[in-house]
């Protein structure tokens, strides 16, 4: 086990890719554990991403491509500002809300801080927040939205660990309910400290004409949950319908879309398809080896030793996925080591809904940790400004989202309520 992790820190270190990196430690693995190791490889391989709920993978990133570029994001902003903008730093807390709901629509961070931080990156410099202080908001904000299904993550999660999608879904909403509130208070205080001018509130009759601008955004997702907590149709399907929705706004309703966008779009889709889909694969060929050098039943020996075990557990899974998510990215990270410690989250008495959850959030948070945080970098890229610059602005609300984070682990309510009400577990 030591070599194979060595030689995956090896090969991360002279800058090979993240999906050969697994793959090479994973082969060396399956050549000391198995009597044909290619032939476990490649079955391996096969059988990680030889799912029927991978399906709406592709289709969801497909449907924040398009999303991104028919301008649905302007007007979930717009929407947002109207409704929230006129508090003391209400620009900042509008940016929560429409990543709330954007992210709700397209299922991809990568999508989330791409559309959100170019649409209110300059309005908020304009209105008096440092680009620091934006790309912080907005960087935050993307790392909250990825408990927002529909969520890439969750359907991979729900692939590897046979969990339901739906319920997966379902428990995502008021955590990130939770962390929302966390970050608009600190931006409140921050708005305060910086005098941040506050904006006029607006009447009924703007508020009316926002909300109608962005009633066909918010149509998508009531379609897509409605259909999914209802029984009515599934992720997969659902993913289907986002694709179709999202082509006729951009195309034919709004015109944001030109024609000869498709290409293009369609060709970043798969690129972005098909890289995960073979970290996907190379990561599972590694879990596989973790199987069956019984790390879960070490990990269980270990942790039943420690007083209060199941929260500490759920504490030291919360660090080691915010770091792997910084460092490798969040899917391989989940694929490689969810099936090594679900079972021992079980063992423990914790809800695998709850276990799951934790594990996106503390993904989204990765994302985003300065100074190495893939999101941080779009975020900063967008905002013209160094990396050095954004990660010290960034340091506070990482702390919020953790402090967030720690009352969903303490209190597994807020993940297993709706899930629950809708009849899924």
């Amino acid at each position: 086990m030591i070599l194979v992790v060595s030689i995956f820190l090896a090969m991360l270190l002279i800058g090979a890719p993240v999906a050969f990196a697994v793959g090479g430690a994973g082969f060396v693995g399956a050549l000391m554990a198995s009597p044909a190791a290619l032939a476990t490889s490649v079955q391996q391989m096969l059988h990680q991403v030889d799912s029927f709920v991978l399906l709406s993978f592709p289709l969801f990133i497909l449907a924040g491509a398009l999303m991104e570029t028919g301008g649905i994001a302007r007007r979930l902003v717009d929407l947002a500002i109207a409704l929230v903008g006129w508090v003391r730093g209400g620009l900042g807390m509008a940016v929560v809300v429409a990543e709330y709901v954007f992210s709700g629509i397209s299922g991809s961070t990568v999508a989330d801080v791409s559309a959100v931080a170019s649409t209110t990156i300059p309005s908020m410099v304009r209105a008096g927040y440092s680009r620091e202080q934006a790309v912080a908001i907005v960087s935050s904000a993307s790392a909250m939205g990825i408990l927002v299904p529909p969520c890439i993550l969750m359907i991979v999660i729900g692939s590897i660990a046979s969990l339901s999608v739906a319920a997966l879904f379902a428990a995502g909403f008021i955590p990130a309910v939770v962390i929302s509130l966390a970050l608009m208070g600190h931006i409140w205080m921050m708005a305060g400290r910086a005098g941040i001018a506050v904006s006029p509130r607006p009447n009924f009759r703007e508020i009316g004409a926002a909300f109608a601008r962005a009633l066909i955004p918010l149509g998508m997702p009531a379609i897509i949950f409605g259909g999914i907590l209802g029984g009515i149709t599934t992720p997969t399907e659902a993913s289907v319908i986002a694709v179709l929705y999202a082509a006729i706004v951009g195309l034919f309703v709004y015109r944001e879309i030109r024609w000869s966008d498709l290409p293009e779009i369609l060709i970043q889709s798969c690129v972005v398809t098909g890289s995960v889909g073979l970290l996907l694969a190379a990561a599972g060929l590694i879990s596989w080896f973790l199987t069956v050098q019984q790390l879960p039943a070490m990990l269980i020996g270990v942790m039943t030793l420690v007083p209060g075990s199941s929260i500490v557990f759920l504490i030291a899974t919360a660090v080691v996925f915010i770091i792997f998510g910084a460092v490798v990215e969040g899917l391989p990270a989940v694929v490689i080591l969810l099936p090594s410690l679900l079972p021992v989250a079980i063992q423990l008495g914790i809800d695998p809904i709850h276990y799951s959850i934790v594990i996106v959030a503390a993904v989204g948070i990765g994302l985003f940790l300065p100074p190495v945080g893939v999101g941080l970098f779009i975020a900063s890229g967008i905002a013209e400004i160094s990396i050095d610059r954004a990660s010290r602005a960034m340091l506070p609300f990482i702390a919020v989202m953790c402090v967030g984070l720690a009352v969903v682990i303490a209190a597994p309510w807020f993940t297993l309520v709706l899930p629950r009400l809708f009849k899924l577990l």
